[in-house]
């Protein structure tokens, strides 16, 4: 059943004049008993320590066949435990509730394979046409959880999505960071390439590429890289640029691969919901700030994270809309908001703010390739 229709926008930002919104502190998470935590490490150390020793087996199996083949694969890597355990915490949860993901689509766009890397295959995932539908998917509770692009190593933000966090009352239940590797795919051959489908992001990841290598062939912007290959795989002549996981479902070949421009080019995603997560040590913390619209208020108000040494990881502005002049920040810093010093600091910077608003704590990740 789904959940009370939590339908509503954010109230417009007040003028200076008026009170001050206050930033709401939620109480710190509580621990869980009977040492349930201790005890789940341990099993993973011992399923971990028990499939290395099943993978060192079976390559001892394949070697000695007469005939073995030339690709081994190897003992456990990180990827491998890593997928190991997220079926398995899927599954798992999956046999108390079916979660609901709301997600950029179609299929196998790179914030499909976000999603999946996050919730593993047993959730149930959503594709809607764009950002702005992920977050309303969710706001009236018809998916847990949804995913959306934040930013990119390369483009920068991903203004849709943090747009929508000025609209809705939504929080970063966590983020997943993804080593985006762009393909040229097609049903063709290159010579015989005349269009170029893909996301514009896409596109611009890759346009040093594709100005030097496919000069003869014309770009054309789509919706999404699913949509690019769904494209080159219904028309001759054309060609995407998309992940590998594409020319696979769309059962194409691979033209040339790991096209980006920048080759440490990483996506990270938002995982968007209205949970509140506990500290994990090593955390990170959004918020939306506005401050009064006059010289020096800016360099003020970042001297609350100089002042309790504070690393602020992110700061983006943008202008407010409506009738009122001013910027409204969107500030990311290292911390849970749970932490003392997180508190000191957002207790000053509520101070000298217009706006303050909580985000979302969640646990900092690594990019994933």
């Amino acid at each position: 059943m789904a959940k009370k229709d939590r339908k509503r926008a954010r109230k417009a930002a007040p003028k200076v004049s008026k009170p001050k919104h206050r930033v709401h502190h939620s109480p710190p998470p509580r621990e869980s008993g009977g040492g349930g935590d201790s005890e789940v490490r341990r099993l993973d150390r011992e399923i971990v320590k028990l499939a290395s020793r099943r993978a060192l087996l079976t390559i001892k199996q394949i070697q000695g066949q007469s005939n073995p083949q030339k690709l081994l694969f190897a003992p456990l890597t990180a990827a491998a435990v890593r997928g190991m355990f997220r079926e398995m915490i899927s599954g798992a949860r999956g046999v108390v509730k079916v979660l609901r993901i709301a997600y950029l689509g179609p299929a196998y766009t790179y914030t499909h394979l976000a999603a999946l890397e996050r919730f593993g295959t047993s959730a149930s995932f959503i594709p809607v046409n764009n950002i702005a539908a992920v977050f309303e998917e969710v706001n009236r509770g018809h998916a847990d959880y949804g995913m959306a692009p934040i930013e990119n190593s390369t483009d920068g933000r991903v203004v849709d999505t943090l747009d929508m966090f000025t609209r809705l009352p939504l929080k970063i239940c966590g983020e997943v960071q993804l080593a985006i590797h762009h393909n040229l795919m097609s049903r063709c051959q290159r010579g015989e390439i005349t269009e170029i489908y893909s996301k514009p992001q896409a596109l611009s990841q890759c346009r040093d590429w594709l100005g030097r290598n496919m000069p003869q062939s014309r770009l054309i912007e789509v919706t999404s890289t699913a949509t690019a290959a769904q494209l080159a795989r219904d028309k001759f002549g054309a060609a995407a640029v998309a992940s590998r996981q594409a020319a696979t479902q769309y059962e194409l070949q691979i033209v040339a691969e790991n096209i980006e421009d920048n080759k440490s080019n990483v996506t990270r995603f938002a995982v968007i919901g209205d949970e509140v997560t506990r500290p994990s040590g090593d955390d990170k913390t959004a918020v939306l700030l506005q401050i009064p619209h006059k010289p020096g208020s800016l360099a003020e108000a970042l001297l609350s994270f100089k002042k309790n040494n504070m690393n602020l990881t992110w700061i983006e502005s943008f202008p407010l809309k409506g009738p009122e002049v001013g910027y409204l920040f969107f500030l990311e810093f290292e911390g849970h908001a749970a932490d003392a010093r997180s508190k000191r600091m957002l207790a000053e910077l509520e101070k000298k703010a217009v706006r303050l608003e909580l985000l979302g704590s969640y646990p900092r990740s690594e990019p994933i390739e």
